[in-house]
């Protein structure tokens, strides 16, 4: 039993080496470069989206920033509005009270009899009570009004510094953008047809341990006799068993794609 578990991996070594390999084992070392191109390529792609390192994410936060404190800032000035419009109406409430009193005063010196004088006479006191009411309610606004216009100017001034920041870095983020946006567009396009030529199947396992991993590697050559990715240690059968590219296999510790030599050289062979 442990005889004939020897012997076999022999044979497949040696008829791999003879050319007489299986169309199974072609078609999955085939499978193996196209997921290992279609890495390569988008490593490129995370390349240049890193060298713009932390812009794109603070050009979001600062787009937001100021989405909020234009938001904030047209509230206060509504607000702001509101107080001044109160200001307005006890000014006209004042107006009318005094045209009352006028009026009121005149008709005093026309009254035939006490009763209908001391009538007019607490009607011009109501009046006057509604000035005193409306001028405290003036008071009080004016001194809102003037604690609200410093808030109102210190929000308009935080507004407006943080908008300069977002401009200069978003100026920054085109920068280096335009400087980069022709090979990424070429690298997305490359991406795209190699992405063609890959089964739905592995391409979604592709993607998921893409999307996974921290420095965005699916698929990684074993180096050293280590995963590519985690550099862990890959036990000498199973190293054996990548090369003979019978199935695709996976890194035991990190979830990877492993490859050897032969699919590595066959990408870069074609740069």
């Amino acid at each position: 039993m442990a005889k004939s578990d020897v012997k076999a991996p022999e044979k497949e070594v040696k008829a791999t080496k003879s050319g007489a390999a299986s169309k199974v084992d072609v078609t999955v070392a085939e499978k193996l470069v196209e997921l290992y191109r279609l890495q390569h390529i988008d490593s490129q792609v995370d390349k240049i989206r890193t060298q713009r390192g932390e812009l794109p994410l603070e050009v979001q936060d600062l787009e937001d920033e100021v989405a909020g404190l234009e938001t904030r800032l047209k509230k206060l000035q509504d607000e702001l509005a509101e107080m001044e419009n109160q200001v307005s109406d006890k000014n006209n409430l004042i107006k009318d009270a005094k045209a009352q009193i006028k009026k009121y005063e005149g008709q005093q010196a026309k009254v035939r009899n006490n009763r209908e004088y001391d009538s007019l006479t607490k009607e011009v006191e109501f009046q006057n009570l509604e000035i005193q009411l409306a001028e405290k309610r003036i008071k009080e606004a004016k001194a809102q009004i003037d604690a609200k216009k410093v808030v109102v100017e210190e929000s308009k001034a935080r507004h407006d510094d943080r908008k300069k920041d977002l401009e200069l870095k978003r100026k920054e983020l085109d920068d280096i953008v335009a400087e980069t946006e022709k090979e990424e567009k070429e690298l997305a396009k490359k991406s795209e047809a190699a992405s063609k030529h890959i089964e739905e199947r592995l391409l979604s396992a592709y993607n998921r341990i893409r999307s996974n991993a921290r420095n965005g590697l699916a698929v990684v050559p074993v180096e050293r006799g280590s995963c590519g990715g985690c550099f862990n240690s890959i036990p000498p059968q199973r190293q054996l068993d990548i090369s003979s590219h019978k199935k695709i296999i996976v890194c035991e510790h990190c979830g990877r794609i492993l490859v050897d030599e032969y699919v590595v050289d066959r990408v870069k062979g074609e740069k």
